[in-house]
This record gives structure tokens, sequence and C-alpha cells, in this order.
């Protein structure tokens, strides 16, 4: 259909690989999808899909499946409509995001959808793209890529959606996109897509687990049931923290719920035995994502004078960890003659 919408997906592992699928069965958007290390196992064969959603599917494939983000201007390829970046976010490690979509960009026409959890993560792109719609995507689906090409998607995909505050985007225009979005993402009617323009609201909802939990998960090499079996994790670290995000939230403007923090801790099914998405990324020696998570709300923390002593311990632990994956990938170098790890 000559009217469908032209997608390009940046981040095909779980999330972004059921986004895709979402998109593409609205039967209103041609995706392309941007794929790495799971590029030639997609490519010959396709993606196997359990889904609690969508059900079983072998050897699917959206509309188009590429091994590097497309060049529009240079290839006078139509230009995107939309781009979907579900990548890690690591502003700390080049290439940053508004580096890896730059090609795909066509300024003032394409919406950029940041479905990435943290704060800020907007700013980067405001200050690269000055003409385009930012759009704030939260996702709250459990899943997960198990081997090239293989997701697991096991609990229901919820995506909030919201635009970003742009200084040089008149508002009506943001909220038609974000609204037309969320439109096309929630056509199929198996999943839920949520339109709310409170994106500050959302977001530090959401960094009550990801700045708490993911971190400290992370640190300590623990699920979240252990850690709630073990009792002292969540005590001594995760409650304090996680109320240092609800204190630094009311500061901002965003008042949680009185039970967010409870109710964060307790999120997860316990016989899930969830490991947070931080704690899979260091364990496969993939860097974190410590920077929008931890490092974003602490300098929002300072900024309103609001004190946050767990957090700080922690960004201090993720540098560390970061700084370890860097030294394993040969990104810093130690004196000759150093053992090893």
């Amino acid at each position: 259909m000559a009217d469908k919408k032209n997608i390009l997906l940046v981040g095909s592992g779980g999330v972004g690989t059921m986004a895709a699928f979402s998109l593409e069965a609205s039967g209103q958007a041609n995706v392309t999808a941007v794929l790495r290390s799971n590029y030639a196992a997609v490519e010959k064969d396709g993606f196997n899909i359990n889904s609690v959603d969508y059900g079983d599917h072998k050897g699917w494939k959206p509309s188009k499946v590429v091994n590097a983000v497309p060049n529009v201007a240079k290839d006078g390829l139509a230009p995107f409509d939309f781009i979907v970046v579900a990548t890690k976010n690591c502003p700390d490690i080049s290439p940053t995001v508004p580096e890896i979509i730059a090609p795909a960009m066509t300024d003032g026409h394409t919406v950029v959808v940041l479905v990435q959890n943290g704060l800020n993560i907007e700013k980067p792109l405001i200050e690269a793209f000055h003409k385009s719609v930012i759009v704030s995507g939260v996702s709250l689906i459990g899943t997960a890529e198990r081997g090239h090409g293989n997701i697991i998607h096991d609990d229901h995909d919820i995506l909030i959606v919201g635009p970003f505050k742009t200084p040089n985007v008149p508002s009506e225009v943001a909220l038609a996109a974000a609204k037309l979005f969320a439109d096309i993402y929630g056509a199929s009617g198996k999943v839920d897509c949520e339109f709310n323009e409170d994106v500050g609201f959302v977001r530090w909802r959401k960094l009550m687990y990801n700045a708490c939990y993911n971190p400290i998960s992370t640190i300590a090499r623990m699920d979240t049931s252990r850690m709630r079996l073990a009792k002292a994790p969540i005590d001594e670290i995760v409650r304090p923290a996680m109320w240092e995000i609800w204190n630094t939230a009311k500061a901002a403007g965003h008042k949680l719920p009185d039970d967010q923090v409870e109710k964060s801790i307790e999120v997860d099914p316990f016989d899930v035995w969830c490991k947070p998405s931080m704690l899979q990324d260091a364990e496969k020696g993939n860097f974190i994502e410590y920077v929008n998570l931890v490092s974003e709300p602490v300098k929002e923390a300072e900024r309103l004078n609001v004190p946050t002593p767990t957090l700080k311990v922690i960004l201090g632990f993720c540098k560390a960890l970061q700084w370890q994956t860097m030294e394993a990938k040969g990104l810093v170098t130690v004196p000759s003659g150093a053992p090893p790890p």
C-alpha cells in the first residue's frame, strides 16, 4: 500500500523485534530492521518468535532486513517517516544514538521514537536534529533474544508513548506525530499502546525500577527474587535508592504514588527469577547503560538539592564496571606488566 509508513528500526533484539512485529501487524507500516550480530541468522532463516501476544511464528521477517543504517541521501532512498531506536543507550561509548541514526535522518520529516530507558535521553537528539519530533517510548514488555533470531516474548507488550518537548517543533505537531505512532503500534489489537503526554512522570516512574534494581542486581550478580530472599540487599540498598528516586521525582514536579517504592520492589513475579537487562548485558560482557539510568538522575537530584547518597555509591560502582568492560574490549590500557583482571 502506497500510504504505509516507512519505518526504520534500529536495535532488533527482543524489544525491537516485537516492536517491528506489531508495526507490521498493523497493516499500516513497512519496517526496515537494522541487525548486527543476528543479521546472518535472520537474513537466512528469519526470526523464530514465541509470543504471549501473537503466538508462534517461524521464519518471520519484517519488510526488509539490513546490516547497516541506510544512508538516505547518498543512496537516493525515500525518507523514513519514523526511526524507532530500541538499542541499549550508552552515551559514554561511541558511536552514540545521534551518530548511529544520522545517515537515515531527514531533519524536519523523520520522527524519532526512543524506546529506551532513562532520563534525558532526548537531549542529544534535540541538539543534533533541530527540526524533528522526538517521541518517548516506555516499554513494559517482557522479552529476550535467546540465541540469534530466537525471540521469547513472555509478558504482555505495553508501550507508553508521548512527545518530548522540543524547542523548534510546535507542540501540536509533536502531539500529532506521537499519537499517530501510538495508533499504528496498537492497531493490531494484540498489544496495548498508551498515549500519555506526561512523559516526565512516566519516565520517573519506570526509573524507580531501572535506576535501582538494574545496577544493584548487576553489582551483586543476583536476580531480583534472590535479592528479596536475602532481604539485606532490599532493606539496605534497593529501598533506600528507590526513595531517593521518589524524592527527586517529587522535587522535579512529578509526584509518584506513595506506594510506588513497595510496588516496584515486588513488581517481578517471584517465580520468574528475573535478571534485569543490565545484569544480562554485564554477563555477556557488554557495556551497561548506566548514564541515563543512574548518572542523570543523580545530576538532577544535585540540581534540586535532593540528597542521594545510595545512588551516588551505585553510580561509582557502575563506572567501575564500565571501565572493566572497556579494558576487556581494548578501549583503555593498563601499564605493561599488569596482571590480568
